[in-house]
């Protein structure tokens, strides 16, 4: 396998793998930084037709041959189409699709008819981990509880303490047990999800693929829009579709961890929270969503 040495590199690459594409103009996005040179990727839009993925670093490149060939795996609705793929160099082109990330439509949507696609994008993918060969444990994204028990109290109001620690205490509690494992996407954020007049159409990044408990791929759906309606709903959905309950505690305590470590990892390194606010903020967003969903996690 190769990969890129750097990124302008790209047009080069790009002659290589899909000749066809080479004389199109490319508009190359914004670098995907993580904090780590390591992880560093990024994706260009090639003739406004195009989007083709690539990375210098090798473990960034590991993780692109992966999603690589989890598309070439699935079967499943809702995937980008590929155009052209390559282990060396490693580079992934697919169709672009048309519309906006699901965070810049959602207050738009009937959140019981998103919940419904998502349910069905959700179901086929967890019922694809028998029809996709061998596949390795999703690099599961929050810090441990220890780590935020230990840090993140300095980052909130001195009355928020006490509640942090327990909430954690809770979560571990919920997840001592592992659940079932399913082939899930691993990052099912808004930004990875491509809407257009209230469709579905397509569910992008699928670099963290892999096995982990059903309710993990739900656990960015809490903080999605001004309510825990798209959750309920596509939860409600997903048991339809399946028979099998999801359980709303897990869910929970995985979108406990996620929102908690998102904030912690930001603020020490200085960067701002998504919408510019502040982890007190935070927190109180998340007992409101507890409340909504009637779970106690004191």
């Amino acid at each position: 396998m190769r990969w890129l040495e750097s990124p302008v590199m790209l047009a080069e690459a790009l002659r290589e793998v899909a000749p066809g594409l080479a004389e199109y103009p490319i508009a190359v996005r914004e670098s995907r930084d993580e904090g780590d040179p390591v992880w560093w990727s990024a994706s260009a839009v090639v003739g406004d037709q195009y989007v083709v993925k690539y990375a210098w670093p090798e473990v960034a490149a590991l993780r692109l041959a992966h999603e690589i060939a989890m598309l070439d795996a699935l079967a499943i609705p809702y995937l980008p189409e590929v155009v052209a793929k390559s282990a060396d160099p490693v580079l992934l082109v697919t169709r672009l699709v048309p519309g906006r990330a699901l965070f810049d439509v959602v207050d738009s949507l009937d959140l019981d008819q998103a919940g419904r696609q998502l349910a069905r994008f959700l179901s086929e993918l967890h019922g694809s981990v028998g029809r996709v060969g061998d596949l390795p444990p999703a690099s599961l994204q929050p810090v441990s509880a220890d780590v935020l028990r230990a840090r993140f109290g300095k980052w909130v109001r001195p009355e928020q303490r006490p509640t942090v620690i327990r909430w954690c205490d809770w979560a571990d509690e919920v997840l001592a047990t592992p659940g079932p494992s399913v082939l899930v996407h691993g990052d099912l954020h808004g930004g990875n999800q491509i809407w257009e007049d209230g469709q579905l159409r397509a569910v992008v990044d699928f670099e963290t693929a892999g096995l982990a408990e059903a309710e993990y791929d739900l656990r960015c759906l809490p903080g999605t829009g001004p309510s825990v309606e798209l959750l309920t709903a596509t939860r409600r959905h997903y048991d339809q579709i399946t028979g099998r309950e999801l359980s709303m505690a897990r869910v929970m305590a995985w979108h406990l961890r996620t929102i908690l470590s998102d904030a912690l990892w930001r603020s020490e390194a200085g960067v701002p929270l998504p919408d510019h606010r502040t982890p007190p903020a935070w927190i109180d967003d998340l007992t409101e969503r507890f409340t909504a969903l009637g779970i106690n996690p004191l």
